[in-house]
């Protein structure tokens, strides 16, 4: 995914000199050609992630597109305020790229891990907030954003589905079942798990890579009396937007996800996923419990 972020993004330096790149360090020796070629559109801060988000924000006021990038806890956590204020209150858009996400750089400690990063954008205003499940949904993603002045967030990962749905931006069906059968969504990377997961189970799975705006009507169309949402971020980030969405209506929800639970030993991202129960075997046991 990081690689399709850096091509995709130097061909729209390349093309649309709208288009601004603002770096942390992060990335920055994959984008020196663009440098070279753009020096006054590639920007690199040093590592003032801060900073970072208030050029970003400056760049938007002066009609620029702006597209950020570095780990997700540094440009989502430690850069909060100035996502708030420098984009947020002055009604800036930007298109804000990530890596590392809740524990792909788990080798380095909770300092490069964000569980919370998508909660923390839910406190704030207008965000689009885009979860790919492979590599080849990554461009669509970032070309659209730069036809807008959205604030809009790409969370890449270093987990992937075997196959790409470009166009699930609303719910996918990927496995039905019958109407009334329990719906199970999986968000971004979590699809190939969940399928794995409910293989032989009685039950509807769907699939979304763009959690923000949430697609009410579609869960709303989907939906019996009981849903299961698998997010790889924070447990219940998406409890709000579920409720309302189902807001009438007779239900159940379990909402599977990152733990509460720092888990110290560092591992690979696969031993945090068992750790937090979000690979196959760990989410059958939930949903075959929470199903009876």
């Amino acid at each position: 995914m990081r690689e399709s972020f850096i091509a995709t993004t130097t061909e729209l330096l390349d093309d649309d000199p709208r288009t601004a790149l603002v770096l942390a360090d992060i990335s920055a020796e994959s984008f020196v050609p663009a440098r070279r070629r753009h020096p006054e559109r590639v920007l690199n801060v040093g590592i003032r992630e801060q900073l970072m988000a208030s050029v970003a924000g400056g760049l938007a006021l002066t009609g620029m597109r702006p597209y950020l990038h570095s780990y997700a806890p540094f440009a989502v956590d430690r850069a909060y305020e100035q996502l708030k204020l420098d984009l947020g209150h002055q009604d800036a858009g930007a298109v804000v790229v990530t890596i590392g996400g809740s524990y792909d750089a788990s080798e380095e400690g909770y300092t490069h891990q964000s569980p919370g990063d998508v909660a923390l954008l839910d406190t704030l205003e207008g965000w689009t907030i885009h979860v790919p499940g492979h590599h080849d949904e990554v461009p669509a993603m970032l070309r659209q954003a730069a036809r807008n002045d959205d604030r809009v967030y790409v969370r890449l990962g270093l987990q992937e589905n075997d196959r790409a749905y470009p166009h699930a931006d609303r719910l996918h069906v990927v496995r039905t079942a019958d109407r009334q059968s329990p719906l199970v969504v999986a968000v971004g990377p979590m699809l190939d798990p969940v399928l794995e997961a409910t293989h032989g189970l009685d039950v509807t799975v769907s699939y979304t890579n763009r959690p923000r705006p949430f697609d009410a009507e579609g869960l709303r169309a989907l939906a019996g009396s009981e849903v299961v949402l698998v997010e790889p971020y924070l447990a219940g980030t998406s409890a709000a937007a579920v409720s309302a969405a189902l807001e009438g209506l007779p239900h159940r929800v379990l909402h599977l996800g990152v733990g509460r639970s720092e888990i110290r030993r560092y591992g690979s991202w696969r031993d945090h996923a068992r750790a937090h129960g979000l690979d196959a075997p760990g989410l059958r046991a939930s949903i075959v419990d929470f199903l009876g």
